[in-house]
């Protein structure tokens, strides 16, 4: 079997939620002799864990949650240093050493910063060290957030080229109708291509409360979508199960599995679909989607029908059709005020409009990530 079916995987992420992680005394133990388990098959395991401020909060007994940014940020502060004593105890008992890593939205925008990430994990994973992530949530502003470690999860596995994402949350898997409501409901095993994908994220990922934590299950979803685009397996099981991730790796149907898209993606296409803030939107005619779609051409000014954004020369914006589907996402060339004033030009009209335009392209088809 392979790595598409469970099996064989050399490198695996795997995603643990706030409610598994302070719901649970025994959880965090459990998950690190799993872990350790995956270690001994030369698995190497990168952990994104959430509960800083669900560790903090319980250090003052307090029942709310935490809503303003500064007490976020100040129980954030409390909780990351003993969650991460937890691992480290934990981990220990195993003889298995676990690294900190605190990353931000910003962490990603940057090419180099982006690429730094990537050699410090390696490195790490080359050392038997377990790295275990979380958002910075003590200096992370809304505009630095990635918002739920699910996306947090999906883009280090896109970006670690993991065999699979594990995301483990309190339920069995993904059902056909909201657990909370119908105890009963089924599990749905394989959710496969991207046309199945998007039709469950759109039935059911507006359940916010379908999961509990930040995320909720269009988080959820959406990690898998960032993940099987990037050529990932991705599974969401339920991580109170004694064994799962064992489980997984042994090749046993576990939870809900979304099969990977057999995508001749590169890595810097990948951190341009994935690892960029999207600043705008460029919406494009039917001619336009042809030939970006097939002939892999780049965006010249003539197919642009409309500009929504206030973006700047070198930021990601996303690419739609007229009818709103994302057709790719890429780097634009122009900033958003002289797009607007090209857009639907021929190249020499435009610059004639613009004769300080540098480039032909809108878009380069090298920095154009097809969705």
């Amino acid at each position: 079997m392979t790595a598409a079916t469970g099996m064989n995987l050399r490198r695996i992420v795997v995603k643990a939620g706030s409610h598994l992680i302070a719901g649970s005394p025994g959880f965090v133990p459990e998950l690190c002799r799993q872990i350790a388990g995956l270690l001994a098959r030369r698995i190497e395991v990168i952990l994104v864990s959430s509960g800083a401020i669900a560790t903090g909060v319980g250090e003052f007994h307090r029942r709310e949650k935490p809503r303003s940014i500064p007490d976020k940020q100040a129980f954030a502060a409390i909780g990351q240093p003993l969650l991460m004593t937890r691992y480290i105890e934990a981990m220990a008992a195993h003889r298995v050493r676990v690294a900190q890593v605190l990353l931000t939205r910003g962490d990603f925008d940057d090419r180099i910063r982006y690429l730094n990430i990537r050699l410090t994990l390696r490195r790490l994973l080359s050392l038997g060290v377990v790295p275990v992530i979380n958002e910075n949530d003590t200096v992370a502003t809304d505009e630095l957030r990635f918002g739920d470690n699910d996306t947090l999860s999906a883009i280090v596995a896109a970006k670690l080229d993991a065999d699979a994402l594990v995301i483990l949350t309190d339920v069995p898997g993904v059902c056909e109708r909201n657990p909370c409501e119908d105890p009963g409901a089924p599990v749905i095993p394989v959710v496969e291509g991207p046309e199945r994908l998007e039709e469950l994220y759109d039935r059911v990922g507006g359940r916010s409360r379908y999961f509990g934590g930040t995320g909720g299950m269009r988080a959820k979803l959406n990690a898998a979508r960032i993940a099987c685009l990037s050529g990932v397996l991705t599974i969401i099981a339920d991580g109170t199960r004694p064994g799962v991730l064992l489980d997984i790796a042994a090749g046993d149907s576990v939870g809900t599995r979304f099969l990977p898209v057999a995508r001749d993606i590169n890595a810097r296409k990948r951190w341009i679909a994935f690892g960029r803030r999207l600043r705008g939107v460029v919406v494009i005619d039917s001619g336009a989607v042809r030939a970006v779609r097939e002939r892999n051409s780049s965006l010249l000014p003539g197919g642009v029908v409309a500009v929504r954004g206030d973006f700047s020369a070198g930021d990601a914006v996303s690419v739609q059709d007229e009818a709103g589907a994302e057709i790719a996402r890429g780097i634009v060339r122009c900033d958003a005020v002289t797009l607007v004033r090209i857009k639907g030009k021929s190249t020499a009209d435009a610059r004639k409009c613009v004769p300080h335009l540098s480039r032909d392209e809108i878009i380069h088809r090298d920095d154009l990530a097809l969705i």
